[in-house]
């Protein structure tokens, strides 16, 4: 079973692009995790908007499309929330926990839970579309591409599956439990394994095509561009790996482990660390662009909208940073921010663990 971090999801724990009707929404923006949104950011804090008080803690962080905004709860339901008000549209029951974003493409909302389903609902009215089962519970957020859902699950498996009808393309087994959520480019996925390689899978044929070792837990979704993949470690470091050959091309050390999946913005990469800081690394060769301190460990993942990024901290604060990495404001929750903010219609929404969804303009 994977080691229970309830600060994991840094993704987790994620962003989401600006959603509209018919929109493809999921965790780091795009299938390449490149953790940008198109929705504009907020230079200057004007006030709370609404605040929706969910039952029990959240990990998972905010997906927002059209006018709904989705999150999971530990009580195994999953809220759509009206991102006009912040009132509850509809929320839909599994039998476990849910920590991990969804993603949405179209009219459907793809939603993975700790009772080994991947389930694909009606964005409307929370209507059950299809459902698949794993033999493992599934911490791994799906990501979206042409017409596929891509996820991992305990049971050590990545699942291709069809969006549109629930059946298996294929199946990739690793030596371990999968808790990252895979990027997929030019046709290739990757992923990691608890089993201390990052992977890429030929997405046509579900076979391996490298496989590169780091030796410890990586926690840290991929970010991917043209030439490179990004991912942090629980060894405390930041790797650079070539898509082609799988070799390393650079890695940072920090003073933390690294389960912030990095985000992607011009030349830079933008990541959070566990020794409290911000990182802005250059993508070429690793060396430092700009740091920013905050209070706590920063185990969230950050947003990039507008240049800014937004990211959470455990010192129970939102930050917003400039291109630059000064920074433009801040905004204190009731409890630590593990999950990443999300940019949508003019709004930032985060959660903090105790289960409050917050959206600032």
């Amino acid at each position: 079973m994977f080691f229970r971090m309830k600060f994991f999801w840094v993704y987790g724990l994620v962003i989401a692009l600006s959603g509209c009707g018919g929109a493809t929404v999921m965790f780091r923006g795009d299938s390449s995790h490149t953790g940008r949104s198109s929705s504009s950011g907020i230079e200057k804090l004007d006030k709370l908007k609404w605040k929706f008080n969910l039952p029990d803690k959240s990990y998972s962080s905010p997906i927002a499309a059209g006018d709904k905004a989705f999150i999971g709860c530990k009580d195994g339901y999953l809220y759509a929330v009206n991102t006009a008000d912040g009132s509850l549209a509809w929320k839909f029951r599994t039998e476990g926990n849910i920590e991990v974003p969804v993603a949405v493409s179209g009219d459907l909302v793809y939603l993975a839970s700790w009772d080994g389903q991947l389930y694909a609902i009606n964005i409307e009215n929370g209507a059950t579309q299809w459902s698949f089962r794993t033999e493992g519970q599934i911490y791994s957020a799906p990501t979206i591409h042409n017409g596929v859902v891509y996820f991992g699950s305990e049971d050590k498996h990545l699942y291709a599956i069809n969006a549109e009808t629930g059946a298996e393309l294929w199946r990739f087994e690793t030596q371990g439990g999968i808790p990252t959520s895979p990027a997929v480019k030019d046709g290739f996925a990757y992923v990691s394994s608890l089993d201390g390689f990052m992977y890429a899978v030929n997405i046509k044929s579900g076979q391996e095509q490298w496989k590169f070792r780091v030796g410890a837990r990586i926690y840290s979704s991929p970010a991917v561009d043209d030439e490179k993949l990004y991912f942090g470690s629980d060894n405390k470091r930041l790797y650079a790996v070539n898509l082609k050959t799988g070799q390393e091309v650079w890695n940072k050390k920090t003073a933390g482990r690294v389960y912030s999946s990095p985000a992607i913005s011009g030349e830079s990469i933008i990541f959070g660390s566990g020794d409290s800081y911000v990182y802005s690394l250059n993508k070429a060769n690793g060396k430092r662009i700009w740091e920013y301190k905050t209070s706590g460990a920063v185990l969230s993942s950050p947003t990039i909208a507008s240049e800014i990024t937004y990211i959470g901290s455990h010192d129970n604060h939102v930050y917003a940073l400039s291109e630059t990495g000064k920074l433009l404001w801040k905004y204190k929750t009731a409890s630590t921010v593990l999950a990443s903010p999300s940019a949508h219609d003019g709004m930032i929404m985060f959660n903090s663990i105790s289960g409050e969804l917050y959206a600032v303009k």
